[in-house]
């Protein structure tokens, strides 16, 4: 009998470490700025990613036609590099087979669109840039959970124009992204009667001396100066200005993140006059606190956008593979992305309504100041819909705590 107990004991054992071991694994890829001055932003996005994996395999991964799936993240450096994103990309298709591969520049994201199409080796993007651009290209493969740049940049220069500004100068990232900023901030602000004074680019990846740059502006005499692209080369930007006896305010591009420059600085004096995107932190949504105490728990830091909405993007990626049923056709999973929208703030800590033909995910955008030393309420703004019955159709599906701070403002 003890020898019959034993081995029923054994076969158990053997049963249950095999059936744990069942399920095959879905690789999801990550190619971006992980070191450099890029890093910290780069960062972001993974972490926002990973912990969406972890709730989704602590859940037991999802189950399609009797099998199980779980899910890993493999990441790749590719320094906001357009021929590193491409061979990271063929790693990815090489070693794991992966179906999907999240990027975060509009540089490498626009690489990798001249290769996710090719029949046997297709892949969808997950473009994490405000640079809708990249739409217009016709991409069957492209999705994208960020706000368009351009509502940004209206509603900021509204705010701008309100707080008295009238003469601005640029000091914004090199590359795709910053160069659309430029060119449309200042033809929004122009439009209503302002003037850019000065154009000084600088590629906020690789440098972290701002001199010359700012010298370049501030010589005009700029009421604000618009400037951005990561977090952490941003605050340094601001922390340079004032050095240089700046007073002015500062219009920040959507990528920089005012909650993290506050915390780099610890002045939040230095800040004084500055318009960007909200922090997520003050977000009026009842499920965004318990994302960011999760966050911090989980990686020390203070959660941003892009750990929110790349962490968003993948949960409604998982839910439209179940739809599909497939883990591995990119063309099924984005065909049954609209099934899985919307997600709400009740849940998520932000929400996404629709998707549009042409991949782009609809969010709000949301908008905030400093004055007087704190940061205001936030603007919780609506760009997509196209008509004002459409926008209180969304307006009243949203779970915002402050729905008189809902505004429509659609892109012109």
């Amino acid at each position: 009998m003890k020898k019959n107990l034993l081995g029923f004991l054994f076969f158990l054992v053997f049963v249950t470490g095999a059936s744990a071991v069942a399920a095959d694994e879905v690789v999801i890829g990550y190619s971006g700025p992980l070191s450099g001055p890029g890093a910290e932003y780069g960062q972001d996005n993974v972490n926002g990613i990973d912990l969406a994996i972890r709730e989704i395999n602590d859940a037991g991964g999802i189950l399609l036609k009797g099998k199980k799936y779980t899910f890993r993240l493999h990441k790749l450096d590719d320094r906001a590099g357009m021929a590193e994103a491409v061979a990271n990309a063929r790693k990815f298709l090489k070693q794991d087979k992966t179906p999907v591969i999240f990027n975060s520049s509009a540089t490498t994201i626009g690489a990798l669109l001249k290769i996710n199409e090719i029949p046997g080796s297709e892949f969808l993007v997950v473009g994490y840039s405000s640079v809708h651009a990249l739409h217009h290209l016709g991409n069957k493969l492209l999705i994208n959970p960020t706000p368009d740049y351009l509502s940004y940049a209206e509603m900021a220069a509204d705010v701008a124009w309100r707080q008295g500004y009238r003469n601005g100068a640029m000091v914004v990232t090199l590359g795709a992204y910053g160069d659309a900023w430029r060119k449309n901030f200042r033809s929004v602000w122009e439009k209503k009667g302002g003037r850019i004074l000065a154009d000084c680019p600088i590629n906020y990846y690789t440098e972290t001396d701002f001199t010359a740059q700012l010298i370049s502006a501030l010589v005009t005499k700029p009421d604000f100066l618009l400037i951005g692209g990561p977090s952490a080369t941003t605050a340094l930007a601001v922390e340079q200005a004032r050095s240089m006896g700046f007073k002015g305010g500062f219009v920040m591009i959507d990528q920089a993140r005012m909650d993290y420059i506050a915390r780099v600085l610890k002045n939040m004096p230095l800040m004084e006059g500055t318009i960007g995107i909200a922090n997520i932190a003050d977000l009026p949504l009842p499920a965004t606190a318990d994302f960011i105490r999760k966050y911090r728990e989980l990686y020390k830091k203070e959660a941003t956008w892009e750990s929110a909405l790349n962490y968003i993007t993948l949960h409604i990626i998982v839910q439209a593979m179940k739809l599909a049923g497939s883990v591995s056709d990119p063309h099924a999973i984005r065909a049954a992305l609209g099934k899985a929208l919307p997600v709400l703030g009740d849940k998520y800590p932000s929400e996404l309504f629709r998707i549009e033909e042409n991949g782009v995910i609809s969010s709000p955008g949301v908008i905030q100041s400093v004055n007087n030393g704190k940061f205001s309420s936030v603007y919780y703004t609506l760009s997509f819909p196209k008509t004002r019955t459409e926008f209180l159709k969304y307006k009243k599906m949203s779970r915002t705590k402050e729905p008189e701070n809902c505004l429509w403002m659609p892109l012109q």
